[in-house]
């Protein structure tokens, strides 16, 4: 085997992006709220950027650096020194001091206010309250964990060292909707030592049992209700005046023989196994309801997604037209430090310091331009948006047609990456509410009018038809398929099948009324 080394000329094409570009693609596609934490981040890292306020202009930030001058050179970096009380038992020198820098700071120098104990939180530049401050005040904690909550409660019961260690133990498989799911034999291989699989039953017994509210710690749904109906039933036998404990044993049987005809609503094989009429079958299942099926939730605050709008759609009644406006008041508008200007700009500096400054100067300014370009582009491709989606304002989403992204890039002239990135997870707010961005870029079909409609037209037709059904005889997926192509929609079964399921509408059998 030879090894040896040669040289050799190779002429190939690679296309390779500045970093320039890239921080502009990626500011491109954040959403708002990653910008700002994104910008955030920039203002602690990089000191050549700063905060512009709203309304400030070069006049404002003139006058500030004249004041900051004017303390600079009145008071410098001395300290309040306390001088001995029998040579000026007053202190007049310094508090003279005090007094003439409240003059250079004007009406924006409040003192705090040790009396009532209120801080200082104002802003010396333009008077208002510290808005980082407010935030952080106004932020919720961070809710405790569902496993903190139960450990919690199980610290509460008496019981042996070993179902106490088996309990925490248990508590770790327990998951977010309150099941223990995990199968016995996998518990058994990793429990503890010190503790016996007859000690881990009875652990689970016990936490069924002491864990609030009812149903934790169960390993089916069946087994999740019948924990709950059996804590009721205890609650109101405490209570005899509301003891219905007939009540109960219907639910316990429901439950325990025919829950899978519940979920499939088949009420009268119901009625005919239990020997009781429809109408007792409906109020059975009317009180079960009463019942979560996932008590786990209960105990963990699942606050929904923020959903901030980009931009807003109004329509201008002069101009019988939508127009959009960007939501960019709260991404906070950023410059140049001036200070930072000014010394690059002396000689006198170290060539250090000039190359920390020029590369920090100039990662402010790609910033700032991928922020306008962001914005730029943003609203270049929701106008095209609404002026292509028109009957959708108008008339509501039935009337969405299809507009593919390439479409839209050949007409603002850039490519479809760069769409597809403006339109990742932004959101509109409309006359109709809010609603993703990327809603209005899908596929569609021809209708036999030749009409161009989208898949969620259709999606929103076919939701239609359902609501309009007659609930006690509703409609089967052949038949919605035939009412679709009577409004001159014509598409397959399996694809009405796969809508359906995409909004959560259940099948005919479980959608029918008695």
């Amino acid at each position: 085997m030879r090894i040896d080394t040669g040289q050799h000329i190779r002429l190939d094409q690679r296309m390779k992006l500045a970093p320039r570009m890239i921080q502009s693609m990626e500011i491109l596609q954040m959403t708002a709220i990653a910008l700002e934490e994104r910008i955030e981040q920039e203002l602690t890292n990089n000191p050549t950027l700063e905060l512009q306020e709203p309304g400030a202009d070069d006049q404002r930030q003139l006058e500030d650096e004249r004041i900051q001058d004017k303390r600079d050179a009145n008071e410098g970096e001395r300290e309040l020194i306390v001088k001995d009380e029998s040579v000026d038992p007053s202190h007049a020198d310094d508090f003279e001091r005090l007094h003439n820098l409240a003059e250079a700071y004007g009406d924006n120098w409040e003192p705090n206010n040790y009396e009532t104990g209120e801080s200082y939180r104002r802003n010396s530049s333009n008077g208002e309250e510290d808005k980082k401050l407010d935030a952080m005040a106004n932020t919720a904690a961070r809710a405790t964990s569902l496993t903190d909550q139960l450990l919690a409660q199980w610290g509460l019961v008496e019981t042996s060292t070993e179902i106490d260690k088996a309990g925490q133990y248990l508590i770790g498989f327990i998951d977010s909707d309150g099941y223990l799911r995990t199968d016995r034999d996998t518990l058994v291989d990793q429990m503890p030592s010190g503790v016996t699989p007859e000690q881990l039953d009875e652990a689970v017994g016990l936490l069924q049992r002491s864990l609030e509210p009812a149903g934790l710690g169960a390993r089916d749904l069946r087994e999740c209700f019948l924990l709950q109906i059996d804590a009721r039933a205890k609650l109101a036998a405490a209570d005899r005046a509301n003891a219905t404990p007939n009540g109960f044993a219907v639910a316990r049987a429901l439950v325990e023989d025919h829950l899978k005809d519940i979920e499939n609503n088949r009420m009268p094989k119901i009625a005919k196994a239990t020997g009781m009429t429809i109408e007792q079958v409906k109020d059975a299942i009317v009180r079960l309801r009463q019942f979560h099926p996932h008590p786990g939730r209960l105990l963990v605050d699942e606050r929904p997604r923020l959903i901030r709008p980009d931009a807003v759609i109004e329509y201008d009644e002069e101009l019988d037209c939508y127009t959009a406006l960007l939501t960019n008041d709260r991404v906070p508008s950023l410059r140049i430090n001036r200070q930072y200007l000014k010394m690059i700009r002396e000689s006198g500096a170290e060539q250090a310091t000039r190359q920390f400054i020029t590369n920090n100067l100039r990662s402010a300014r790609w910033l700032i331009e991928a922020i306008q370009q962001r914005s730029s582009t943003l609203l270049r491709v929701i106008n095209v948006v609404v002026e292509a989606q028109r009957d959708y304002f108008d008339h509501g989403p039935q009337m969405l047609k299809p507009l593919p992204m390439t479409l839209v890039a050949d007409q603002l002239g850039i490519h479809v990456a760069t769409v597809s990135r403006a339109v990742n997870e932004k959101y509109l707010q409309t006359p109709r509410g809010i609603v993703p961005l990327r809603m209005f870029f899908s596929g569609g079909t021809e209708t036999e009018d030749g009409d161009q409609m989208s898949w969620a037209a259709i999606q929103a037709k076919l939701e239609q038809i359902i609501s309009e059904e007659d609930k006690a005889n509703p409609l089967s997926d052949d038949d919605l398929v035939e009412k679709l192509k009577s409004n001159g929609i014509e598409i397959a079964r399996r694809t009405v099948a796969k809508y359906r399921k995409q909004l959560n509408i259940p099948t005919a059998r479980q959608r029918k009324e008695y």
